[in-house]
């Protein structure tokens, strides 16, 4: 594709029309703040073909071509019936008018810092003094922060489920070290944590993109740890943890029984937290719930906010099945997103190998995606999903969990020790199986429809205050889902 930014000619007949619909898109989709961040200010160049957009300086094309490049292309090729080829380019800023201007052209296809340019770094850093070094700083700044581009508060799909956590951690993004340090994130596998936990510091770079940030797994803390010691690198380690202005760090549960680094992080801990920096953790379990935790890091821990991730409920599986569909290229019948979110319940991890499963099939058979062919492409998972998780199955479980008799789940008697774990039954099997509440009253000794409906209600509204019920109700989850 050849162009010259110095030229004055338009851009070709048709160009100006496709990206002012390309524009119209894509303000459907896209935040309005987001929009009018990222998108809205993408200038137009003259090009042979397809669509040159000029950004203002480094660090926006590679943000840009992160998380939006994709789907720009695919919203162009869908607007022009056939595929568009869609570049970034840097703006020139060069004053002097006897000079050429400072071109970059970065293909589709090429790595982020896969630059072609005009000029020397020389004659660059000469042209641009100023927003060189920053705009490779804060690129370098933003790569060091471990953070995955896609976990963003963009792309993470909202609900009832994971409002409440949604909510805290946007706070703590727009103003970290003030409320809610630390914020303690609690859930079960695959629900969504470090997504959420990612899009914290992806949201503090946007504003403040020179913001020291970090991303670590637990297990990443204890191996920096154990390195440390071995090289007696303690100075090192310390400037790593202890200057930053927001610590990541996922499945602190990891810790449990490895002192040496439960003192290195309770060391970090208090260093952060003196210094007005913010600490975000995430775990499967509520602080109180940790095992082989010291008590004053658990007191640490619950010293903040700690807020739950539940598992998604079914509108917000749909949601998320259709979103991303639409990621991968793909429209999904949505009596098929409802099928599938109805089959399957465990977590978003699961829900997005369902998908892709789907896709797979609809790609190599050649035939459209309707629900006949999604019973063929989840046979299996359905297969053991009806095998594994009935009635009886969660009556057993639970009986055995709360130390009763299955018996007890059939009879009339009404003592708390045995009236609490029949309701939590009950709400199970509303939960995990496709029978109606009659079916489900008559698998727990005849009773009526009404009786299970108020178990359901009551055990739905203690779940969200109660977090040893809450930790329970994602213990005998797992546990019936294998």
């Amino acid at each position: 594709m050849s162009m010259n930014h110095a030229s004055s000619a338009a851009a070709r007949p048709g160009q100006d029309e496709l990206w002012q619909a390309c524009l119209d898109v894509m303000a459907q989709e896209v935040p309005a703040q987001q929009f009018a961040t990222w998108i809205r200010p993408l200038q137009l160049c003259p090009a042979e073909d397809g669509l040159v957009l000029e950004v203002g300086n480094r660090f926006k094309l590679d943000w840009i071509r992160a998380q939006y490049l994709q789907r720009l292309s695919e919203v162009a090729g869908q607007l022009a019936g056939e595929p568009v080829a869609v570049e970034l380019v840097i703006a020139s800023r060069v004053a002097a008018p006897r000079r050429a201007p400072v071109a970059f052209r970065v293909q589709e296809s090429s790595p982020a810092n896969d630059l072609d340019a005009t000029f020397s770094d020389e004659e660059v850093a000469a042209a641009l003094p100023d927003a060189a070094p920053a705009r490779t700083a804060s690129a370098r700044n933003r790569e060091a922060s471990r953070l995955d581009p896609r976990r963003t508060f963009d792309t993470l799909v909202e609900g009832s489920a994971n409002r409440m956590a949604r909510a805290a951690a946007m706070h703590v993004a727009n103003s970290p070290g003030q409320l809610y340090n630390p914020l303690f994130i609690y859930g079960g596998v695959g629900l969504g944590k470090t997504h959420l936990l990612q899009a914290v510091g992806h949201q503090l770079l946007d504003t403040r993109p020179g913001a020291r940030v970090l991303y670590t797994h637990a297990e990443q803390f204890v191996s920096d740890v154990v390195k440390s010691y071995q090289r007696k690198a303690f100075d090192e380690f310390k400037s790593r943890y202890h200057s930053l202005d927001l610590l990541l760090i996922d499945d602190v549960q990891f810790f449990a029984g490895k002192e040496k680094t439960q003192e290195e992080f309770f060391n970090a801990f208090e260093a952060l937290l003196s210094k007005k920096s913010h600490i975000v953790m995430t775990s499967d379990t509520y602080p109180k719930g940790l095992a082989n935790i010291t008590a004053r890091l658990v007191s640490r821990f619950d010293s903040g906010l700690t807020v739950a991730i539940e598992p998604p409920e079914l509108e917000m599986r749909v949601a998320i099945l259709l979103k991303k569909a639409q990621a991968e290229g793909h429209e999904l019948p949505e009596d098929v997103a409802f099928f599938v979110a109805k089959n399957v319940r465990a977590n978003v991890r699961e829900l997005e190998g369902a998908l892709q499963n789907i896709l797979a099939y609809s790609r190599f058979s050649g035939r459209p995606i309707d629900i006949g062919l999604v019973r063929e492409a989840l046979r299996d998972l359905l297969s053991i999903k009806n095998r594994q998780i009935s009635v009886e199955n969660i009556q057993k479980t639970v009986a055995d969990f709360y130390k009763i008799k299955v018996a007890d789940m059939h009879s009339k008697k009404r003592p708390a020790n045995i009236a609490k774990p029949r309701q939590i039954a009950m709400y199970l099997a509303k939960e995990l199986t496709q029978k109606s509440l009659p079916e489900i009253g008559d698998m727990f000794g005849g009773r009526d429809h009404t009786t299970v409906l108020h178990a359901v209600r009551k055990i739905t509204a203690e779940r969200a205050t109660d977090p040893d019920l809450n930790q329970n109700l994602h213990v005998l989850e797992q546990t019936l889902r294998g």
